[in-house]
């Protein structure tokens, strides 16, 4: 009987694993959601109706041996695995990789692609109803979803505010300075150093006109307002020897082989881990080809393991299909025209898409 590898999530990096043990292991990949949802495009599918289809990328394909089992896992433990049907999983091996929530529409907390659809089809709704939009939050999220708003909806107003004096710290001056100059290109107003003193008073992503005002004082008016911050990883599930691993602030410990601090035969990645380096897709799938690689090597009785190296600063920030700017490892900085041809023309749809064993007909 081969070895057990039971993979918690099927996001970026838990897929990543799990294509890449797939014919190594025994692989069980446990999901909840109907299929993989491309968050990299999340934000144009917010605003773009024709867009938001493609994101939605599904699972039958993923695997050719193992298999994707649409569940949740709700009490991890080494060697086994209690699912919300109430059924258990035993197994050799086990991956973390549940991933993180997000306020939408940068990520989905919901199972069904469908009702995942009628969501972002309701916020272009209330996009397109509201004149000035207020984001909240100037990272990389906020700065990208307003350069999405900006490319459909040119005359929309947006304004983000943050309570740094910057935006992107930790990355090069030529890089964030070309970002604000795009940024005022678009006539996007950028309010840092500042925070509400109380959240607006209407609902998230709900159109309805407003005035709110600044710590230091500004008033601020807009119809509609978004969180584009806040990463909340998703543990509650660890229980048993893996609870001790689980962080006062819900990050798993790992180790430089990213095994769970502990464990010799528990692994965690992405955005759960307490691996020093920005959470993103990217990251998650390199974690993934080390996991992969570990994994591999125990079972074939090796006893070195490979350690995990988190990478210099990089970043692709597309602002729109068309805008933005890129920050390569050791500080090289590429303009829009690269920067769409690497990411923001399609987000990275048609990668994934070959990943999961579609073509442009699927």
């Amino acid at each position: 009987m081969p070895p057990r590898v039971v993979i918690i999530g099927g996001g970026y990096g838990g897929s990543a694993a799990a294509k890449a043990l797939d014919g190594v292991a025994e692989v069980t990949l446990v999901e909840p959601k109907d299929a993989f949802l491309h968050n990299v495009g999340a934000l144009r599918a917010a605003v773009d109706a024709d867009f938001a289809p493609r994101i939605f990328l599904p699972y039958d394909k993923l695997l050719s041996k193992g298999r994707v089992l649409r569940d949740r896992a709700v009490q991890v433990e080494p060697g086994t695995v209690t699912l919300t049907s109430g059924g258990t999983l035993d197994t050799d091996y086990l991956v973390l990789a549940s991933g993180s929530g997000y306020p939408f529409p940068a990520k989905s907390d919901l199972d069904d692609s469908a009702a995942s659809l009628e969501k972002f089809g309701a916020t272009r709704e209330q996009l397109t109803e509201a004149d000035r939009v207020l984001l909240l939050g100037a990272g990389p999220v906020g700065l990208e979803f307003a350069g999405e708003i900006k490319a459909r909806w040119p005359r929309k107003q947006v304004v983000l505010i943050d309570p740094s004096p910057g935006i992107l710290s930790g990355y090069s001056e030529p890089f964030r300075a070309e970002i604000l100059r795009q940024l005022d290109g678009l006539g996007v107003e950028l309010l840092l150093g500042d925070s509400l003193a109380q959240d607006p008073p209407t609902g998230v992503g709900t159109a309805g006109a407003f005035t709110v005002t600044t710590r230091a004082g500004a008033e601020v008016s807009a119809g509609l307002w978004f969180r584009t911050h806040g990463v909340t990883p998703a543990t509650g599930y660890l229980t048993g020897a893996l609870a001790g691993a689980r962080l006062s602030g819900g990050q798993v410990a790992v180790g430089p082989t990213l095994q769970v601090k502990g464990q010799s035969t528990v692994f965690a990645l992405g955005d759960i881990t307490d691996v020093a380096e920005p959470k993103r897709a990217g990251a998650a799938m390199r974690h993934a080809e080390v996991i992969a690689e570990n994994i591999t090597s125990l079972i074939g009785g090796g006893t070195e393991l490979a350690r995990y190296e988190p990478g210099p600063a990089a970043l692709l920030l597309p602002l729109g299909p068309h805008g933005g700017a890129t920050e390569l490892p050791g500080g090289q900085l590429l303009g829009p025209e690269t920067t769409s041809e690497y990411k923001g023309a399609d987000l990275m749809v048609g990668r994934f898409s070959e990943t999961f064993g579609l073509t442009g007909k699927d």
